[in-house]
């Protein structure tokens, strides 16, 4: 198990995001620390007045996690890019429409203005950002204004020239007055282009002015406008803070590092979407021989792309690969557009590329135990499943439920497990056909005859087609079957792989008189499980899952049949009047309250019809 106190002596003292997790593995909260180490430490001490939301969600942390970045404001960028990714539930109060700024030069205009935006537009502007602070933002853009002297106002060039007189920021020196149209394109964009040098991040001359500007003032006794210059040139630096978490580009792009020791390397995977770290993933690389760093970043990134949906624009490694060439053809190919890959050496995409192997080398050195761990929660515990039941290669898991009211609506639900983790692609649901009243044995039998048979049917097709792929999910049959009882629902599992010529081994999870699992039915004796083992954890996910899934399905079956009881008893109402009535108002309430005129304006529906629904609603109350 995760041991907090010992992963919390393990924190670095360092910027960083952290999240908070509970023990089903959902992000509770995100948040940043200017030192790592002392904040994530500060929650699990004794209540200092943190208010009870607060107190609350520590009680359900069950492990958290960690992003080391280089500043407190690098932390800040990823901790609101994060946020919007995972909206966790005690992030309550960042959880608005607001967004980091952005500093816009409208390029796509004559005379083109700097401004203050909160989005970052596909259009022929550029945009700068995005920055923390803005209040600095806004500061910068006053400055860049007062230096440049370029226009703020929206007036449409040539179209507005001389159609009024220049404003105050002309007569106060602040605007050379392009709309007088005595002023060339050419020399306001002289002007134009040392601001944007300025947002390239050249500022020292600009600072260097302003400091001029500021000793001037002073030595004129004019400490009030030397106090302004100061303030403006504090804003200037704040703004300036190179931002490596965050690209202006707007570009998908993966960056890839690693961290190696003589036996074991961790490949960190930053993700960047849309020019925002979205967020990260580790890998644990093993039977490394002699591989060199390049080696095993070639071996990941033929691998990891092999099998992932996603493939970026761009592949930012930590060191070149041998194979680069035919690895970007083959991306290429599969992406269906030009895909990079790069090995940056300077700037800002090489911090960011830095940033991921110091996450690696975090991860190798402080959380293998912990990977070692999640393998115990997941291949672990079935090996410790298979040793109890004496089954050797025990890997994919099914487990079936059923549910109903009163016999009301029977369902059946099938959940799958492989190496310890949920398959939700195979997971399936069942309609019971045959059955009409409260029989769970019945309803079991249906369930397990149509899965099975259903599968060897799927089986022969291959067979006859002479195909290696499994033609669906149903045509790979379990290691074990797990059934939602004890003696009773095993046997049923039996009876019917007896009929079908199968031979599955079987197991009941049999529950206590307060419904909770208590150990295992097998080979017709009960077998008593360890309750703190990993073994026993992962029966109870599967478990709470096959009952969670057909509770689901029946609830959603349940709402659909109580609609169509309701509409099907007006005469003159079928399937498509039933669907456009529920398409056109939404709700049963609406339909009730809607006048004849009302309804008759549904296409399907003529005068008589509506007369009809609405009758019948009136009579019936």
């Amino acid at each position: 198990m995760f041991q907090i106190e010992e992963e919390l002596k393990k924190l670095p003292k360092s910027p960083g995001v952290y999240l908070m997790h509970d023990a089903a593995d959902t992000i509770l909260y995100v948040g940043k620390a200017v030192n790592l180490h002392n904040r994530v430490r500060s929650y699990f001490r004794p209540n200092i007045g943190r208010g009870p939301q607060i107190d609350q969600m520590v009680r359900l942390i069950d492990h958290f996690e960690y992003i080391v970045t280089d500043s407190e404001l690098e932390a800040l960028v990823l901790e609101n890019n994060l946020i919007k990714e995972y909206s966790p539930k005690y992030n309550t109060l960042l959880k608005d429409d607001k967004t980091y700024p952005y500093i816009k030069v409208t390029m796509g205009e004559a005379y083109p203005r700097v401004l203050f935006s909160r989005e970052m537009k596909k259009d022929k502007s550029r945009y700068f950002g995005p920055y923390t602070s803005a209040a600095s933002v806004k500061d910068t853009i006053e400055l860049i204004n007062k230096l440049y002297r370029l226009r703020t106002c929206r007036k449409k060039f040539p179209r507005d020239f001389g159609v009024e007189r220049p404003c105050l920021n002309y007569h106060i020196g602040r605007c050379m007055a392009p709309c007088q149209g005595n002023l060339s394109e050419e020399a306001y964009g002289r002007q134009l282009e040392r601001a944007l040098d300025f947002l390239n991040g050249n500022y020292q001359s600009i600072l260097k002015e302003l400091e001029e500007k500021m000793t001037e003032a002073s030595e004129n006794m004019e400490f009030e406008e030397a106090i302004g210059w100061r303030e403006l040139m504090q804003s200037v630096r704040s703004v300036a803070q190179k931002q490596k978490i965050t690209d202006t580009d707007g570009e998908d792009k993966d960056i890839i590092a690693l961290a190696k020791d003589e036996n074991d390397a961790v490949v960190q995977v930053f993700f960047v979407r849309g020019g925002k770290l979205i967020g990260r993933e580790h890998f644990y690389m093993t039977q490394l021989s002699d591989n060199t760093k390049a080696g095993i970043l070639q071996s990941f990134v033929k691998q990891f792309y092999a099998g992932t949906p996603f493939i970026p624009r761009e592949l930012m490694l930590q060191e070149e690969i041998e194979e680069w060439k035919i690895i970007e053809t083959w991306l290429s190919g599969r992406k269906g557009s030009r895909v990079r890959i790069r090995v940056p050496k300077i700037g800002a995409r090489e911090k960011l590329v830095e940033l991921a192997a110091q996450n690696a080398a975090l991860v190798l050195s402080q959380d293998r135990e912990r990977i070692r761990r999640e393998e115990g929660r997941t291949i672990g515990a079935v090996k410790e499943i298979g040793a109890l039941l004496g089954l050797e290669h025990l890997s994919r898991m099914e487990a079936f439920d059923i549910s109903n009211i009163s016999g009301f609506a029977n369902v059946g639900s099938m959940v799958v497990f492989e190496k310890g983790k949920a398959k939700r692609s195979d997971y399936r649901k069942f309609k019971i056909r045959s059955v009409s009243g409260p029989n769970d044995y019945a309803c079991m039998k249906e369930v397990l005859e149509r899965r099975f048979l259903h599968g060897m049917e799927e089986r022969t097709a291959r067979k006859e087609k002479e195909l290696d792929q499994d033609l669906g999910s149903f045509t790979r049959f379990p290691d074990l079957l797990l059934m939602d009882g004890g003696k009773g629902q095993v046997n049923i599992a039996l009876e019917v792989l007896q009929e079908l010529g199968l031979t599955i081994p079987v197991c009941g999870m049999v529950k206590d008189d307060s419904h909770r699992t208590r150990g295992l039915y097998y080979n017709n004796e009960e077998i008593p499980i360890d309750h703190s083992s990993e073994g026993f954890k992962l029966i109870t996910r599967i478990q709470d899952e096959a009952h969670r899934f057909a509770v689901t399905y029946h609830r959603s079956l349940r709402s659909k049949s109580q609609v169509k009881s309701v509409l099907d008893e007006i005469p003159g109402v079928g399937t498509a009047r039933r669907k456009a009535l529920m398409r056109h108002f939404g709700s049963l309430e609406e339909i009730r309250n809607a006048d004849v005129d009302t309804l008759k304006q549904i296409p399907e529906l003529d005068r008589r019809c509506a007369a009809e629904i609405y009758n019948f609603f009136h009579e019936k109350n």
